[in-house]
């Protein structure tokens, strides 16, 4: 199945990805479309229900920003083998999957990507398998990269899981809420997008130092997205976001602005209520993201964005002015632009 129909107009509207180059576009979609081939043989089983579970989401779309990216990534070496690259970019899109069964699990979703989850439309054991499944067929391909590239999704399955403990257990004694939360969502996001940008780095022949700078760019965008995400779900009406308001709120998720309101001197007493826990019903989602939008959280929060979108664009000043350049600037500007 083709994506050059949709994809990058998708990937335009939800990551500001901006191409004006017609060549790089061409790369690009090429690539996608090489991407999803790997993907749809990858998960296909001969046992009927690993197949059907397998594929849900894949066949359910998405944004495919992971693979994307490492594709962009790779137009910083010479060339390099684009085989490898897009080996690595549909194994990259293949753990970001298998996050999502199993995080659907935990936060007890029912739907995703507008379909049913599969734990909703199975059962939880159905999905945690499932993500194991995608996960194990990350690694195969993964293996057939080298030692390096095993090494590096290795450590990064470890971010991915550290992050995710750190998350469900909270900050210990001691522990700088803000500092927790900002690490624990570098962790859990941003460490897989830094890999897509290290593994299209590599496979392209880039230079070291280029390599590390997609890696810490990849890093930063991660994280920054999630603050982004953030600061939507609290400011942005349902019509304009397309998501139900207060989603953290209702799944008793502290986010970054909740973090900050409470860190003020002297907190509004009812929102430190409100945010103790879960909030079940309209009436106090609606109070507590109106007492939010009144505190100081929401604009600490549009700040520590703006720095994170400066930090991703200051690693890109050492790469090579071009196109891909270019694309990758639009996706650090629009981080802020869609919070506004």
């Amino acid at each position: 199945m083709s994506v050059r129909d949709g994809t990058i107009d998708e990937l335009r509207a939800a990551v500001g990805l901006q191409i004006a180059d017609e060549q790089l576009l061409r790369t690009l979609v090429a690539g996608l479309d090489d991407v999803e081939d790997v993907l749809r043989g990858v998960v296909s089983s001969d046992v009927a229900a690993i197949d059907e579970a397998a594929r849900h989401l894949v066949d359910a779309g998405g944004k495919r920003f992971r693979p994307m990216f490492t594709l962009l990534a790779s137009q910083f070496g010479p060339g390099g083998r684009h085989e490898a690259v897009v080996t690595a970019a549909a194994a990259v899109e293949l753990v970001h999957l298998a996050t999502l069964y199993h995080d659907d699990v935990m936060d007890e979703a029912t739907m995703r990507r507008g379909a049913p989850s599969v734990n909703a439309r199975w059962d939880n054991s159905v999905a945690i398998l499932t993500g194991d499944y995608l996960f194990a067929h990350a690694s195969l391909l993964v293996a057939d990269l080298g030692t390096d590239a095993a090494r590096i999704i290795a450590e990064t399955f470890g971010e991915l899981v550290t992050g995710q403990m750190r998350e469900t257990v909270g900050p210990q004694h001691g522990d700088d809420p803000v500092d927790h939360y900002l690490s624990v969502i570098g962790q859990k996001t941003g460490s897989l997008i830094a890999t897509a940008g290290r593994f299209g780095g590599m496979f392209s022949g880039a230079g070291a130092e280029r390599i590390e700078a997609l890696h810490r760019f990849g890093s930063i965008v991660g994280t920054a997205f999630q603050i982004s995400d953030d600061i939507i779900d609290i400011a942005s009406p349902s019509d304009t976001s397309g998501k139900p308001q207060g989603t953290d709120l209702r799944e008793g998720v502290r986010t970054l602005p909740m973090h900050y309101a409470l860190s003020e001197r002297a907190p509004e007493p009812r929102l430190v209520e409100l945010l103790s826990g879960p909030l079940t019903d309209d009436d106090s989602v609606a109070e507590a993201l109106e007492l939010l939008r009144r505190s100081g959280g929401l604009e600490r929060t549009r700040a520590t964005l703006a720095d994170y979108a400066r930090r991703a664009r200051e690693e890109l000043a050492g790469l090579p002015a071009s196109p891909a350049r270019e694309a990758c600037e639009s996706v650090a500007d629009y981080l802020v632009a869609r919070t506004h």
